[in-house]
């Protein structure tokens, strides 16, 4: 919590010196003659003193005791070691020379070239202080002086976290803080620094005059913690200065003012709490913008909003062991205010494109064979082309899971799933076919910037329109218990029966009130209704590995069927397709017992068999490949992937025929830290590829690389009329000791395509000419990225530059270029940086910044 002010944290270790000053006098000590340990004066067990030397040298003139030779001192569990020991009864002192060490109980060790001390420990000097704390950390003086039995004072002292060179031990540190007098005051548990540098290499680079910070032993304290620092066209330059307020050790404040030369003072306050049972937090952040003409016009930015801001919370909490409650929420004033102000919020979703936030609130339980969840979603989308009217609420989704392992009456094991989901939206979805070109709202910004925005279409009936969602309420019950067992026979053969049955119940209300809702009566059943499906499952999967053994290596050859009767499935037309929209259809969902749907609104029907090949082998201690084939067949009833539904999920996916494509993927790994990936979906009839992902990756200690490449064909019956491929290179090098450079391109292979059918349309509408058809080729950046970075013990140095370039898609209307830049000093904190080039700082921003 308390980040670049615990830098000052480390100089704690000398106050471990406090308890060796604050003992009893060195002169209770009476070793024995010969220098062998003798027991001490009387005392209380943890005062008790021992003394080991090679001989004891007594003045009585100058009335001094002096233990000679390797002496050591045991006292409260620390260890004193020094070349010569004098205590001075006249003057009451006691004065450790030569190699004198003071190793603390936890580890620490404190070493100087002369310890001067008052007979009761209290005050004293130390020349030439080192302390070595058990964290690595390190501090020294030249002289250190306690005074007032609390309070040390550091003379030129000098803190750092670096390991000193091995082989050139005097050469300083990568980095150290330099201050001219440190002054540690234990009662207030605070080190205060006046005149204190930061140096690189013994190269001064920071000057501070004055700070402070807490001690080792202070886990939170009130200060202020590391500036934060932001730089756009839109805001200007920026400094926050977080201040942290412990009021308990289970609660506190942080109050973080950011002053914007172009848009004023941004407040944000976070409050954590941290209970018996769990803990919560709640943010907010807000502020009233000075220059509003930084953004653009709604709808397509927020420039008529003068007060912009957010709140967010999140929370969890242990009812017993098993069951916890918790909550992770967020809302803003407008869709772009996390972007333009930098705000950190852990709802935002983790997609590159069309991001939103999500708020959720949950229960959960769990045991070793059960599984419980209940929770409600809330979506606030992030960019202007989605639309929060067609946002759904989702409230509640319950999901519960048992299985019963090895039941008395069948084996095997029994599973019980319920899953229940209600949801609800104000105005419908569409997408047209065969290619988006129609929305639902298109105007121009009272600056006079055009727009199109919510996709819509220009015919609404099912050959031309889909219906993504529908407005209103659309729930569903789902019920299901199965069951599976493995027998193997004498033989070797695998034989996996199957059988499960299960029931759904719909109610559907759709809202066709006002233009927008009203069309969807023209592609979809709008009554009212309730209804159900109940789908029972008879199944069989067989496997037989054959095994051999060759000199160089081991195969496994698995052939495998497996097949799943069902009746045919009801009601595909009439279900509001939610959770079951996205469908891939490939090696790792071959042999999926429930069917190759992603969710329970759609279910497989009709009698399927699934058939493949797994192929297994190991060559030596690192070398392995794996590679599986397979094809699916309908044999009997409808086919549920042929049947579309609102949406047309099915069609298109390689599963709309009764021989459907090929699917297959490969591992192999033929040296150790390479690996080769890849997946594919061939055409039955042709073999052309409809969809290929590939990877390969190598990494050993100095080198990292990567090489992605999707390819996926158009799916005109879902609206995407476009082949999309992308090819990824990503790598980074180490080029000196802890300095690895790295480097990544994402290349839009089909973007040049994009270009030109946005040409022709623009030409066709007289806007463009000859001389600017795009003559770009394939290798087109959509991301690109490099940067340095340094790592050892004590620190890491990174800085990067990242360009990803405008996409619709993806809420941007600008290229967005970054320079990134953060220094992180082990125990001192982190200190980060980003600059944006040019003018782009994301959607939502005006052009004439």
């Amino acid at each position: 919590m308390t980040n670049v002010a615990r830098f000052a944290a480390a100089t704690a270790l000398a106050s471990s010196l406090a308890f060796l000053l604050a003992g009893p006098g060195f002169a209770q000590g009476k070793p024995a003659v010969g220098g062998k340990p003798a027991a001490a004066a009387p005392a209380k067990p943890q005062d008790r003193m021992v003394v080991d030397a090679r001989e004891l040298v007594y003045d009585n003139d100058k009335k001094t005791v002096a233990a000679v030779g390797d002496v050591q001192i045991l006292y409260q569990g620390r260890t004193i070691e020094a070349d010569r020991v004098i205590y001075d009864q006249a003057n009451k002192r006691v004065t450790a020379i030569g190699n004198a060490r003071i190793t603390e109980s936890n580890g620490s060790v404190i070493t100087g070239d002369k310890f001067n001390l008052t007979d009761d420990f209290r005050d004293g000097f130390i020349d030439s202080l080192r302390v070595v704390n058990p964290d690595k950390t390190r501090f020294s003086a030249p002289r250190a002086e306690r005074t007032d039995g609390e309070t040390f004072v550091f003379d030129k002292g000098i803190y750092t976290a670096c390991e000193p060179c091995k082989d050139n031990p005097e050469r300083p540190p990568l980095w150290q803080v330099r201050s001219a007098r440190i002054i540690h005051k234990k009662s207030e548990q605070t080190i205060y620094y006046e005149d204190a540098r930061l140096e690189f290499a013994g190269i001064p680079m920071a000057y501070i005059p004055y700070m402070s910070g807490p001690d080792s032993t202070v886990k939170r304290k009130t200060g202020f913690l590391a500036p934060k620092f932001i730089n756009t066209s839109a805001l200007g330059f920026g400094v926050g200065l977080p201040y942290f307020i412990n009021l308990a050790p289970n609660y506190d404040l942080t109050l973080t003012p950011t002053y914007l030369t172009r848009q004023g003072l941004l407040g944000q306050v976070e409050w954590r709490h941290r209970l018996l049972n769990g803990s919560y937090s709640i943010r907010a952040s807000g502020i009233f913008q000075q220059d509003k003409d930084a953004f653009l016009a709604a709808p397509l930015g927020p420039r008529d909003k003068e007060f912009r801001g957010a709140i967010e919370s999140t929370g969890k909490f242990f009812i017993n062991p098993r069951w916890t409650i918790g909550w992770n929420v967020s809302m803003s004033t407008d869709r772009w205010f996390y972007k333009n102000y930098r705000i950190l919020n852990t709802t935002l979703s983790s997609a590159t494109y069309l991001q939103e936030s999500i708020s959720t609130a949950y229960l959960n339980g769990q045991s070793p064979t059960a599984w419980f969840d209940l929770r409600g979603y809330y979506f606030q989308p992030l960019n202007y082309q989605d639309w929060q009217k067609q946002q759904p609420v989702v409230l509640p989704v319950l999901d519960y899971d048992k299985r019963v392992h090895k039941p008395s009456f069948l084996g095997g094991e029994l599973e019980f799933n319920v899953n229940v989901t209600s949801l609800t939206r104000d105005t419908a979805a569409f997408v047209e076919l065969p290619q988006q070109k129609t929305y639902l709202v298109n105007g121009a910004t009272s600056t006079g910037v055009g727009y199109s925005l919510y996709d819509g279409c220009a015919v609404y009936d099912k050959n031309h329109c889909l219906v993504r969602g529908l407005a209103g309420n659309v729930s569903r019950a789902t019920a299901q218990v199965s069951w599976r067992r493995n027998i193997i026979d004498p033989l070797g053969q695998i034989w996996t029966p199957y059988a499960s049955l299960r029931a759904d119940v719909f109610s559907i209300n759709p809202d066709t009130s006002g233009i927008i809702n009203s069309r969807v009566s023209t592609i979809a059943d709008t009554s009212d209704e309730v209804f159900g499906r109940v789908m029972p499952a008879i199944g069989l999967m067989y496997r037989y590995p054959f095994v051999a053994k060759t000199e160089w290596g081991t195969h496994i050859i698995e052939p495998v069927a497996q097949i799943v009767a069902r009746p045919n499935e009801t009601n595909s037309l009439r279900v509001a397709n939610e959770d079951a929209q996205s469908l891939v259809f490939d090696a790792n969902n071959l042999f999926e017992w429930q069917g190759k749907f992603s969710g329970y609104d759609r279910v497989e029907g009709g009698t399927r068999a699934n058939v493949g090949a797994l192929y297994t082998g190991r060559f030596g201690k690192e070398a392995y490949a794996n590679l599986l084939i397979g094809q699916s067949f309908q044999l009997a009833g409808r086919n549920s992937y042929a049947t579309g539904d609102l949406l047309n999920t099915g069609l298109d996916s390689g599963l709309n025929t009764d021989r459907s494509d090929y699917v297959a993927r490969a591992q192999i790994s033929p040296a150790k830290g390479f690996f080769l990936t890849g997946a594919t979906r061939l055409n039955a009839t042709t073999f052309e590829a409809q969809r290929i992902d590939a990877a390969a990756t190598y990494a050993n200690s100095v080198i990292t690389a990567s090489v992605g490449y999707g390819r996926y064909e158009p799916q005109p019956d879902l609206g995407i009329s476009r082949r999309r491929e992308g090819l990824s290179l990503n790598g980074s090098l180490l080029v000196a000791q802890n300095w690895r450079v790295r480097a990544g391109v994402l290349f839009d292979l089909d973007k040049y395509k994009y270009d030109r059918e946005t040409w022709r349309a623009a030409y066709a509408a007289g806007s463009a000419t000859i001389a600017t058809y795009p003559n770009t080729g394939p290798f087109q950046s959509a991301s690109t990225s490099f940067g340095i970075n340094y790592t050892d013990e004590c620190t890491v140095f990174d800085v990067s530059y990242t360009q990803n370039y405008a996409d619709r898609q993806a809420g941007a209307t600008k290229d967005t270029r970054t320079v990134m830049f953060r220094l992180e000093l082990r125990t001192l904190g982190e200190i980060s940086y980003s600059q944006n080039l040019g003018t782009s700082t994301g959607d939502g921003v005006s052009s004439s910044n």
